[in-house]
């Protein structure tokens, strides 16, 4: 794999987002609930990653276990409720066995106009996975999407590291317009894959309330997700009078689904909607799709 670090330098493109917007803002859901690691469903360990700090190995963690339950039983209509009320539609970026194992969610998402986007088979990192175990990752999350929703996905996310194959394997499978692997820029651009122009759309971990999670924990409350949110959309929204922009924002059911989170949500929410605020709120496909009309295949 290359760098690239110039990207588009001084001279970006001009993204010219739809009703002249000056900043494009695309809200990820994570739908990873029911593929995490739990020795409760045959991994070798326990994922470590949630609200409580204490690791339990060796034997299953109900504690982990009920801390993603509440994602698929309470957050994600608590979140889907939201948006509707604000009629902004998400990319609901989902692994596929979370879909498996509660595809009523997903269903209920397709229903209300989001993107169901992959987001892995597991919620693991791809970065050291075996080429064929991948390439069967993605043949499985495509064919339970397409399954229980009767839509192909188009979008790809890999938890942190992608392989040095996921994005060759994404052109092999077919019918992808982009991935979410990269988090270097602010404008989507190109990348050439096994001889094909392959579409990047940059993700990003700061406008994310993973920082609510233990090893994180730099939002101690919803208001402080919120300011830095805002803050950030406000400085690319001063930008975008000359060089509009991709703002993702990136939310997880079990994380900002918690009631003491959902103010921050809204605020968020509020602000960018507000009929001054020159936004598009957008799909991730809705962007991609922007992007390859404007800039080519």
């Amino acid at each position: 794999m290359t760098r690239d670090l110039r990207g588009y330098g001084p001279t970006p493109p001009f993204a010219d987002w739809p009703g002249k917007a000056r900043v494009a803002v695309t809200f990820v859901v994570n739908f990873e609930e029911g593929a995490e690691l739990s020795i409760a469903d045959g991994d070798e360990r326990n994922e470590k990653v949630y609200e409580v700090a204490d690791e339990v190995v060796g034997r299953p963690d109900p504690c982990l276990e009920s801390h993603f339950d509440y994602g698929t039983r309470i957050a994600y209509w608590r979140i889907a409720e939201l948006f509707d009320r604000y009629g902004v539609k998400f990319t609901l970026s989902s692994c596929g066995r979370a879909i498996e194992r509660s595809p009523e969610i997903a269903i209920d998402a397709a229903k209300r106009g989001h993107e169901i986007a992959c987001h892995g088979w597991r919620w693991e990192t791809h970065a050291t996975m075996p080429i064929e175990q991948e390439r069967e990752a993605i043949a499985k999350t495509v064919a339970v999407i397409e399954r229980t929703t009767g839509t192909r996905p188009v979008g790809w996310h890999t938890r942190s590291a992608p392989s040095s194959n996921t994005r060759k394997l994404l052109i092999e499978a077919g019918g992808f317009l982009y991935d979410s692997d990269a988090y270097g820029d602010e404008l989507p651009y190109f990348v050439e894959v096994e001889g094909k122009r392959h579409l990047v759309l940059p993700y990003a971990f700061d406008t994310n309330d993973m920082h609510f999670h233990q090893g994180f924990q730099r939002f101690a409350l919803g208001g402080d997700f919120a300011t830095y949110t805002t803050d950030a959309f406000d400085w690319l929204h001063d930008e975008g009078a000359k060089t509009p922009r991709l703002l993702p924002i990136g939310l997880h059911l079990r994380m900002v689904g918690r009631p003491g989170r959902m103010a921050g949500l809204k605020r968020i929410l509020d602000h960018v909607t507000r009929p001054e605020a020159k936004a598009w709120c957008a799909t991730r496909a809705d962007v991609a799709r922007h992007w390859i009309a404007k800039f080519g295949a």
